[in-house]
């Protein structure tokens, strides 16, 4: 048996949007943005995942970078390939005789269409995936953060990640209702972007962005804890030389205001939708919140306001998704049934 254990390696992975991170023998063995750069001319990949984001916004003719996935599917098929078989290669550096036949676990998000699940399984299989399964991305949150997804209690999952906030009531191991809008942690990234653009004249770029998000990043105007101003440094647009500005937890708050406000929106319109018997399982156990986007200052308050519930951020938010794809792993004879 153990023989057989040598020649198959087991692999969790959560390919998102804005990170794929890999579970191997129950450890994150990689956790890196998802993101590629290859030579435009010889289409030779160069670099891959932090190394390819260093490069991001900073490239010459020669070397263009590439986020495979847009919106929490796949929209570049070769460079998602390229990706995937390179993250895996990152599990094990050394040279082999032989490569492993790979059984993977992929979430998915849930409001995908076939056709997009045909491309994950396909990138997967071609990427050197013997077993493909694909779990959906709420339900991987709820194993993952420690609900018993088998029990018929109602609870619901609010997983904000990189491309897509996935809404989703699990019971008796199943999703009951789902909401799955594209506004996540890069539409809060374009948010920043455009709001430095018009309130401060400075253009910054996307890894700018990004940092500020983490930085100063919030969902409320009025914090307990504050976070110190940042400051940001970019490119005056009416001058063209370079200039710096310091931004508030308050002003990123305005920015973001609307792109919360569909979060928001999409959580009533689940929570509507909720057959009554679950409803009041959820008045009980409250919201759960999961992916990056959780770790938004504030949000769990003013998710609490609007909904008048009460709001669990996950211990390690950004794990979850990995941490259930992980124990689904573990336990494919169980959680068989929820690979769509």
């Amino acid at each position: 048996m153990a023989l057989f254990n040598f020649l198959t390696q087991e692999l969790a992975i959560d390919l998102g949007t804005a990170n794929t991170l890999i579970i191997y023998k129950d450890k994150v063995v990689v956790d890196e943005p998802s993101i590629i750069a290859i030579n435009r001319s010889t289409k030779e990949v160069i670099a891959i995942g932090k190394q390819a984001m260093m490069m991001h916004g900073k490239v010459h003719d020669d070397i263009k970078t590439i986020r495979p996935l847009k919106d929490g599917v796949i929209a570049d098929f070769t460079a998602a390939e390229h990706m995937i078989r390179g993250m895996i290669r990152m599990i094990n550096p050394g040279k082999r005789f032989f490569s492993p036949s790979l059984k993977m676990v992929i979430c998915i998000p849930s409001g995908i269409t076939e056709v997009e699940k045909r491309a994950v399984r396909d990138s997967a299989e071609r990427a050197g995936g013997k077993e493909v399964y694909l779990i959906h991305e709420p339900m991987a949150a709820a194993i993952g953060i420690g609900i018993d997804v088998a029990e018929p209690m109602g609870n619901m999952v609010i997983d904000i990640g990189g491309g897509t906030t996935e809404i989703a009531v699990i019971a008796l191991s199943g999703i009951v209702c789902d909401e799955s809008i594209r506004v996540a942690g890069d539409e809060f990234t374009l948010d920043i972007l455009d709001y430095m653009r018009r309130q401060h004249n400075l253009l910054i770029g996307e890894r700018t962005a990004e940092t500020i998000k983490i930085e100063v990043g919030a969902a409320l105007p009025d914090l307990d804890n504050p976070p110190p101003d940042y400051e940001v440094n970019g490119r005056d647009l009416v001058t063209g030389l370079p200039k710096q500005v310091v931004v508030t937890y308050s002003e990123i708050a305005l920015a973001l205001d609307k792109s919360i406000s569909k979060i928001e929106e999409a959580i009533l319109k689940a929570l509507e939708i909720t057959p009554p018997e679950l409803s009041a399982d959820i008045y009980q156990t409250g919201l759960y919140l999961t992916g990056g986007g959780a770790l938004l200052r504030g949000l769990d308050k003013r998710v609490s306001r609007r909904t008048k519930l009460p709001v669990h951020v996950a211990d390690d938010p950004l794990k979850a998704v990995v941490r259930g794809t992980g124990i689904a792993l573990k336990n494919i004879h169980r959680f068989k049934f929820l690979m769509p």
